[in-house]
């Protein structure tokens, strides 16, 4: 038996294949996603896949053939040129990374790399195949360059567990908007079962995505995707905490940094670490630092700006422009203030080794932090690592995704020149007492949630994601639970079926009225009242005049108005006279006054209710009406003996007298079936599976929590099932027929 296997994904291998010399050269990453899923893919049986960087064809056989790659668990995706100017340089950086860090006017739209972007995609997700993965395996797909994978694996293995994390930012559903193909980009993450973003704004973005641009509604974080249950959620990153922290406290580290201290002649020490984006704030940061020398010239000769940019994609035009921006600016400062002995800005344009890094963040007084956008930013998580024993202040940009974690850091606008400038100088002359009472509570953020903890709870979570899914499998009506309830079917002699309206037998409309029977509907109906034993209750929140015209001359038991109305049992109306009607006049007047706030929205009068119907709303718009008017409407609710019910894009106010479960037993108190089915979607259909004795069929129309023993994933579902009990016989052979029809539910 095959032991289960992790299976990580995205777009770099955790090294890097270079030919020097003639010889083929394996280097390390020393990133943050390598370091933390080391002890993962380096288990036995794991592996990451991923691209190794650029190798000519005619060297990738000899990489294959090479055993290192395989040592150390890593399956390359080799990129033709082709792909990787579409795919990467082009989709992945001129579309997904401007439009994600909310750089609209930097997107380029360009149809070929669209297709280039979906090909390596698909290039990606062959790679995968070939290991043969097995439905028990967990799949971890990383970010923005791999946005289709998802689903691709999915596809091909529908019960895996797949997780995807984005670590950079997800922007509003109005920007995402503009991208051609966003729905396609939606579609594909949603093939996996957790979908992860660093912060809660980062979720709730895409979530909006999720409801606005592809219509799915959102319970609790959870979308039902093709009968799977999609969570996205918060998981921000963290880094190798102690790695940082005792390569800080090592006497080689430590040495190096009284050497870069003493260079800079023991001045403030302010430093900045960035790659070369135009995300990062360069550029509005040395606009601040020129601002604080000329507004503080006490200052001068006192500080040292570090500024250390780290090459990164400089054959893009922006990228080009902003490095001779910075070259610029940094050469301006230091015409302009800079002295014999003394330059305000000290600037690298370069990748140091990690023993740099630490000994700068030992060094450094004040690490500056002003990104426009970020993911995450794992600069100021490990410059907080390297400061358990040495002071030093942390500022940072709001609009960082580190920012919401490392609460006690000076906290700054990154537009704002006037507050960096504050919070410089408030930096400088920060007391040491209160250096390290903000740091230690930014340590043991850091420190508690490093990169292995992200790792574990995210993992932790995809698993009880999949227990979840599995639990609703056992809920949903397939092939075993029709065939159990079939058996119920045939022994019974005397059947009732309780079936709601809107959202089972007929999906929604905008408009209510357009949403009459099909005759496909009219004829499953008829057929399944034609068997004697058969006898169908309509049971609904729709007035009894509606019913009465769609249905009056049938053989049908009618209730209306969640019980208010009935036919039942003479075929002639009757409604429940003795309710009172008076609390309807506050009700409807503030049910209007926030109908006549909302485009789109009415207000339905019914005998004994009221609905506030927004489904002509704007997505957002209505909602927010509908919780405000919910707000309003709950004070009135106990003193009036009133339910407040909360359906699909409805609000509706009845009485607590009245409801669909008191309702249903009332016929079967007289009817006394031996079988009884009831199917219903939403939340006036609870009160019918709570009521309903246990032996009764109840079934949900949508995956949602429920009452009911069952539920099927959609309406089309519901009247399949529906179609199935009005074709089912009691002859055997006849039922096994239907049955082989129907296994698509």
């Amino acid at each position: 038996m095959r032991n289960k296997k992790t299976i990580i994904i995205s777009n770099r291998l955790p090294l890097r294949v270079e030919r020097r010399d003639g010889e083929l050269h394996f280097i390390p990453s020393e990133g943050g996603l390598a370091t933390g899923l080391g002890s993962i893919y380096q288990q036995e049986g794991n592996i990451w896949v991923g691209w190794p960087g650029f190798v000519p064809e005619n060297e990738q056989e000899e990489i294959l053939t090479r055993a290192k790659l395989a040592e150390l668990n890593l399956v390359p995706v080799f990129l033709t040129e082709e792909e990787l100017q579409g795919y990467y340089e082009g989709f992945s950086n001129e579309v997904l990374w401007p439009i994600f860090h909310y750089r609209l006017s930097y997107a380029v739209y360009n149809t070929d790399n669209w297709h280039i972007y979906q090909q390596v995609n698909r290039k990606f997700a062959e790679a995968v195949n070939e290991q043969q993965p097995g439905d028990k395996d967990d799949v971890w797909i990383h970010d923005y360059q791999l946005m289709l994978l998802p689903q691709m694996v999915r596809e091909q293995h529908p019960s895996m567990a797949i997780g995807y994390f984005q670590h950079i930012p997800f922007p509003p559903d109005e920007v995402f908007r503009c991208i051609p193909w966003r729905d396609e980009l939606i579609k594909g993450l949603l093939g996996a079962d957790l979908i992860a973003f660093h912060t809660y704004n980062d979720t709730q973005h895409f979530l909006n995505a999720c409801t606005h641009l592809l219509g799915l509604p959102i319970q609790n974080n959870c979308l039902h995707v093709d009968g799977r249950s999609v969570y996205a959620e918060v998981y921000p990153m963290g880094i190798d905490f102690d790695k940082f922290s005792q390569l800080a406290k090592s006497a080689a580290i430590q040495e190096r940094s009284r050497e870069i201290k003493n260079y800079y002649k023991n001045r403030k020490f302010i430093l900045c670490i960035d790659r070369l984006d135009y995300s990062k704030g360069i550029i509005e940061r040395l606009q601040a630092y020129e601002s604080l020398l000329q507004e503080h010239p006490e200052l001068r000769e006192k500080i040292v700006l570090y500024q250390l940019v780290v090459p990164s994609r400089d054959t893009v035009p922006q990228y080009r422009l902003l490095r001779d921006e910075i070259d610029r600016a940094v050469g301006h400062i230091n015409s302009i203030y800079g002295m014999n002995e003394w330059q305000p800005i000290a600037y690298y344009y370069n990748s140091f080794p990690l023993e740099e890094l630490s000994a700068l963040y030992v060094a450094a007084d004040v690490c500056l932090v002003t990104s426009i956008r970020d993911g995450m930013n794992l600069v100021c998580k490990e410059y907080v690592a390297s400061k358990e024993d040495n002071p030093g202040v942390l500022v940072l940009s709001e609009l960082a995704g580190a920012s919401k974690e490392l609460l006690e850091a000076i906290q700054v606008n990154p537009n704002s020149i006037d507050q960096i400038r504050q919070a410089l100088k408030q930096a400088i002359e920060m007391p040491e007492d209160e250096q390290q009472r903000r740091m230690q509570d930014s340590i043991e953020i850091v420190r508690k949630f490093n990169v292995r903890h992200w790792v574990k709870i995210f993992f932790n979570r995809l698993h009880e994601i999949k227990s979840l899914q599995k639990q609703e499998m056992a809920r949903r009506v397939r092939s075993e639970v029709k065939d159990s309830i079939s058996k119920a079917y045939r022994e019974a002699k005397k059947r009732l079926f309780f079936l709601d309206y809107d959202g089972t037998l007929i999906g929604f409309h905008k408009d209510a009225d357009a949403a009459s029977p099909t005759e496909s509907l009219y004829r499953t109906l008829e057929l399944l009242q034609s068997n004697p034993a058969n006898q169908i209750v309509i049971i609904s929140g729709r007035p009894h005049e509606t019913l009465e015209r769609w249905f009056g001359k049938k053989d049908y038991f009618l209730v209306a108005e969640h019980g208010a109305w009935s036919n039942y049992p003479e075929h002639h109306w009757h409604g429940k006279n003795h309710i009172s009607t008076r609390w309807k006049i506050p009700v409807k007047h503030i049910m209007n006054k926030f109908a006549n706030r909302t485009a789109g929205a009415i207000v339905e009068e019914k005998t004994y209710s009221l609905a506030w119907h927004y489904r002509k709303a704007q997505n957002g718009l209505g909602q927010l009406r509908s919780q405000e008017l919910v707000d309003s409407l709950r004070y009135l609710i106990p003193d009036h003996g009133l339910q407040l019910l909360m359906g699909d894009k409805v609000i509706e106010v009845k009485s607590s007298e009245l409801n669909k479960g008191k309702a249903a037993m009332e016929v079967v108190a007289h009817y006394k079936p031996d079988f009884i089915f009831a199917i219903g979607d939403d939340a006036t259909d609870e009160d019918m599976f709570l009521e309903l004795p246990e032996e009764a069929i109840t079934v949900k129309v949508g995956n949602k929590k429920s009452a009911a023993q069952y539920y099927v994933e959609s309406q089309e579902e519901a009247v399949s099932l529906i179609d199935y009990f009005a074709t089912e016989n009691l002859d055997e052979t006849s039922a096994d027929n239907n049955n082989a029809h129907f296994q698509k539910l």
